[in-house]
């Protein structure tokens, strides 16, 4: 099978919004009057961001679900995606569900496929993806302020449990693992959420390499600290009550690889936060609350810091 009859078979879309689809040397497309472009690059490699025995439709969901968990941390709502792809061998077998698992979640989100590239060489995938946002409106990292809750939606540290389990280091229950696993391997990129809190929530970030790390990235941003309640934290955890607390606090705030948004919000917007949450079918938990100095605090039930020695994923320093 050669690149293009690759590309026709599995991946040529009727287009929608670009006049062009993905059939020319670039793809046009617009925002709508009154909206800016959210555009988001991400890259997954075999062996650092997938295990190679993974269930390709299951991949081609996750390799999307990543870039649309940008978008929702913006705010913003989907447009269009890019694919470039590299591989060992155009193999469709592979490429049929891997095809599948991508595209069904973009139909999902109405995020239409415009175009990429094809070659050969070690398994990575490539996805650039764009929105929009009402201009003025995109939630930013920068908008952090003191006396802000924090809050972050989902589970936490299941993606991290699985991914331990495959490791060795960890046994759970078989229901157990399979639910953990399915949040690691098929996350929901909470793009309904992203777009619910646009005017109520000041800033947010997706949650991809630990909740600490990525928190981080607000707080240096936004000029401020924060403090977080380890007890209210753990609960993140699915499937907290297999892990030994340690553990369950560990991978809550450092497991990486969940792809939900923490956010923070006035007191006052309580309410909204929570009704928000509502609409777009998502659970929100309270962790937490800016502060005007610097650092990030982890309390304990007494409201002692926790002397914590474990940090985020980083790709150059693990």
């Amino acid at each position: 099978m050669g690149e293009f009859e690759l590309i026709e078979r599995f991946f040529r879309r009727p287009a929608v919004r670009s006049p062009l689809g993905a059939g020319d040397d670039c793809a046009l497309l617009a925002p709508a009057p009154g909206m800016q472009l959210a555009v988001s690059t991400d890259m997954l490699v075999e062996g650092r961001h997938f295990l190679s025995t993974v269930d390709p439709r299951r991949l081609g969901h996750k390799c999307l679900a990543v870039n649309l968990s940008d978008l929702a941390a913006c705010g913003a709502s989907p447009l269009g995606f890019t694919l470039s792809l590299a591989l060992p061998q155009a193999d469709a077998a592979w490429l049929q569900p891997f095809s599948e698992g991508l595209l069904a979640l973009a139909d999902a989100h109405r995020c239409e496929l415009l175009g990429g590239d094809t070659t050969r060489g070690p398994l990575a995938i490539s996805i650039t993806v764009f929105g929009e946002v009402p201009a003025g409106q995109a939630l930013l990292r920068s908008g952090a302020r003191a006396g802000d809750e924090l809050w972050v939606s989902g589970h936490t540290g299941d993606a991290r449990a699985a991914l331990e389990v495959f490791r060795g280091t960890l046994s759970l229950p078989a229901a157990v693992f399979e639910a953990a696993r399915a949040r690691m391997e098929t996350p929901t990129p909470r793009v309904a959420l992203g777009e619910a809190l646009r005017g109520i929530a000041h800033a947010a970030v997706d949650i991809s390499d630990g909740l600490l790390g990525d928190l981080g990235h607000i707080l240096r941003a936004s000029g401020v600290g924060a403090t977080l309640d380890a007890g209210a934290t753990a609960t993140l955890v699915a499937c907290g009550d297999a892990l030994e607390p340690a553990r369950r606090l560990e991978f809550a705030l450092a497991g990486g690889d969940d792809y939900e948004l923490a956010f923070t919000a006035p007191t006052a917007a309580r309410d909204a936060v929570q009704a928000a949450a509502a609409g777009a079918g998502v659970r929100v938990t309270r962790i937490g609350r800016i502060e005007p100095g610097p650092g990030l605090r982890v309390l304990d039930g007494e409201g002692r810091p926790l002397d914590l020695r474990f940090g985020s994923f980083d790709h150059f320093a693990s």
